[in-house]
């Protein structure tokens, strides 16, 4: 096995490298660092989690030396958000032992931490197209100096539709650079933008081995299952002998807040990550999972490229995807750096030729999706799930319920005295006043009321109509009281 340090690498980055317990080298990055330490250009092609991060990133901050002159020298391009902070992490470990700094510009955060960032001479900006030009559009950003450039998932981003952008952003950059694509695939307008802005590159294909090796780790479990049950079979999931953290992709971002809330309400610690979070949000989910405060992590393909954690040990497929590309990208979060896995893929009766598409196209070789519940002996046998296995845990949080419900009458009680304490003082008070003649008169002007005002009925029974008490309490406090404590009931302050 081929370590950092076999590779030329400079102390300082093998030691922070080494303090993360990362010592040996992966394939992809045998290949592309001793090629890319002198200057040479490159098309990377492996899928993520093959630790192409390094690949060209040890590169890019090996070539701007110990102390490079403020100002930005190093520009990596990321699709998506997650995978700029992931990438940001990385670049961030590998230049922790000398004074370069990093930046990461991407969308859905504020621009003034950003943009002090880059004032304060961050020398590596790793980032998004979007906020990328927008910033150099308001002069905020300089790229003419940045002759290290690096394209990350360049496939994504022409899925995405940022190849135009891409194209921009070449433009803004010295026309003589050291230039890195990486793509797990390399359709034909990927090829032509590496024709145009790229001089003279080597190919490297690390697809192959890795391919196989991480299909090899990943054990593929297709079950045909029903929508109302799915909830109940992935609770039981969960609970599988060594499962360790889980990431569970829905296809739209609201059947993702869904699954949290039911996941959640169920006992189990869950997390999620779709388009309706705010980024801080997004950001604060993805860091408890892989702090492994959370150990279940809920997200929409928006989110997938962006989580890298190699001690995933379940995928599953809430709802099959689309394609066969879009069914590695999920499974890959599995299997990683040799580790093994599993991916389970739930298939609805209806999207049963979507897997048919895609088993065709990855060669799998599944026989059609068995009919599966949560009561099937064979969804235990398959995932090892314990005997008895039922989809809610007995947790703390649930154990407290009926304590705050045996609290509730007793606060409710203590509400109640508290209510007829107070209504007794007032009822004290009013005797009080009315026994000292206070408050028995109008204001120093006004005429008492005529007796005829007062109903003989009424005057026999020595009660006198609201209205007329009223007008002989001055105190708009104590008015209030009497409107709420002597109105008849459908009128009373409280009932209203």
């Amino acid at each position: 096995m081929t370590t950092f340090s076999d590779l030329g690498i400079d102390q300082d980055i093998v030691d922070a490298l080494a303090a993360k317990g990362i010592v040996d080298a992966f394939p992809i990055q045998e290949q592309t660092i001793p090629l890319g330490l002198p200057g040479q250009d490159i098309i990377g092609q492996a899928k993520t989690g093959t630790g192409k991060t390094f690949g060209f990133g040890i590169p890019v901050v090996q070539r701007l030396g110990l102390s490079p002159e403020p100002g930005v020298k190093a520009l990596i391009v990321v699709p998506t958000r997650e995978l700029a902070v992931q990438v940001y992490e990385d670049m961030d470990l590998l230049t922790s032992g000398r004074s370069t700094s990093v930046v990461a510009i991407y969308g859905g955060k504020a621009y003034e931490g950003q943009i002090e960032q880059l004032k304060a001479g961050a020398q590596i900006v790793v980032g998004t197209p979007g906020r990328l030009i927008d910033l150099a559009n308001q002069r905020l950003l300089d790229l003419s100096h940045a002759t290290e450039v690096v394209l990350d998932e360049a496939d994504k981003m022409l899925d995405l539709g940022f190849l135009a952008d891409i194209e921009k952003i070449f433009q803004k950059v010295p026309a003589v650079r050291h230039t890195q694509l990486f793509s797990a695939t390399m359709p034909g307008p990927i090829v032509a933008l590496a024709r145009r802005f790229m001089t003279n590159p080597i190919h490297i294909r690390a697809n192959d081995p890795d391919e196989g090796l991480t299909q090899a780790n990943i054990r593929h479990l297709v079950y045909r299952a029903h929508s109302l049950d799915k909830d109940e079979v992935i609770a039981r999931i969960l609970q599988a002998e060594g499962r360790g953290k889980t990431v569970i992709f829905t296809r739209t971002k609201r059947a993702a807040q869904r699954l949290v809330d039911e996941l959640s309400d169920r006992g189990f610690n869950v997390g999620g990550v779709h388009g309706d979070m705010g980024q801080d949000q997004r950001e604060r989910s993805m860091a408890a999972f892989k702090a492994g405060k959370k150990d279940v992590l809920v997200a929409t393909d928006v989110a997938a490229r962006g989580i890298d954690v190699d001690d995933v040990t379940h995928v599953i497929n809430h709802t099959i995807p689309d394609e066969d590309k879009t069914y590695l990208h999920r499974a890959g979060r599995t299997g990683r750096a040799g580790r093994t896995g599993i991916a389970v893929t739930f298939v609805d009766w209806e999207d049963l030729h979507k897997w048919a598409l895609i088993n065709r196209a990855l060669e799998f070789g599944q026989p059609e999706p068995i009919e599966t519940y949560s009561s099937s002996p064979h969804l235990y046998e398959d995932l090892d799930i314990p005997a008895g296995t039922k989809g809610r845990l007995v947790t703390a949080p649930v154990s407290e319920k009926p304590a705050r419900k045996q609290r509730e009458p007793q606060r409710a009680t203590e509400a109640a005295a508290e209510g007829a304490s107070e209504g007794t003082t007032r009822r004290r008070r009013r005797r009080r006043r009315a026994a000292e003649g206070v408050g028995s008169t109008f204001a120093e002007g006004a005429e008492a009321p005529a007796a005829k005002d007062v109903p003989a009925g009424d005057a026999d029974r020595g009660v006198v109509p609201l209205v007329v008490a009223l007008a002989r309490v001055q105190d708009p406090v104590e008015r209030l009281a009497a409107i709420a404590h002597d109105a008849p009931r459908d009128q009373r302050v409280g009932d209203v």
